[in-house]
């Protein structure tokens, strides 16, 4: 069974998590990807005490085999980033318990609104996403990548 673990956004289990995230999504994506400097632009916004980083690992102390994000956007909107799993633990429910572990965590910073972005390439995500109960909304950032934005009000 896989354990979440809220690490530092910098330290080496996320690094390396999120290493291997953006390289697969400059596979995936036509034009590639380039975080830039989003990682260590993005690390202090996603640290208590309004946000986390979370890893999925399947034994303590084990390599990290999902992430995600969670970070406060505005008064009680909270934003998922990151969020990946790796291809040998997909299709096991990892992603779908993973965004429920954020979901929870962004009630409890007191969100009452939680939104996503994703590129439109990504239809795994897309199909969780709206399974999970997130809906379509407009552009609500200006990152290069996203080509769909989500919403969902936490009830």
């Amino acid at each position: 069974m896989h354990r979440f673990v809220v690490v530092d956004p910098e330290s080496d289990a996320a690094t390396e998590a999120m290493t291997t995230y953006f390289a697969e999504l400059d596979d995936r994506f036509p034009t590639g990807f380039d975080p830039g400097d989003t990682q260590v632009s993005d690390a202090h916004t996603m640290r208590p005490p309004t946000g986390a980083f979370v890893i999925a690992t399947e034994a303590a102390g084990g390599a990290a085999v999902a992430c995600g994000g969670l970070l406060t956007i505005g008064d009680g909107i909270g934003e998922i980033k990151r969020m990946w799993v790796s291809p040998a633990a997909r299709g096991q429910g990892l992603g779908r318990r993973l965004l429920a572990d954020l979901e929870g965590r962004s009630r409890r910073l007191g969100h009452h609104t939680l939104r996503l972005d994703t590129n439109g390439v990504l239809d795994e995500a897309i199909a969780m996403y709206t399974s999970a109960g997130y809906r379509s909304i407009e552009r609500y950032n200006d990152n290069p990548f996203a080509q769909r934005w989500f919403e969902k009000r936490h009830v």
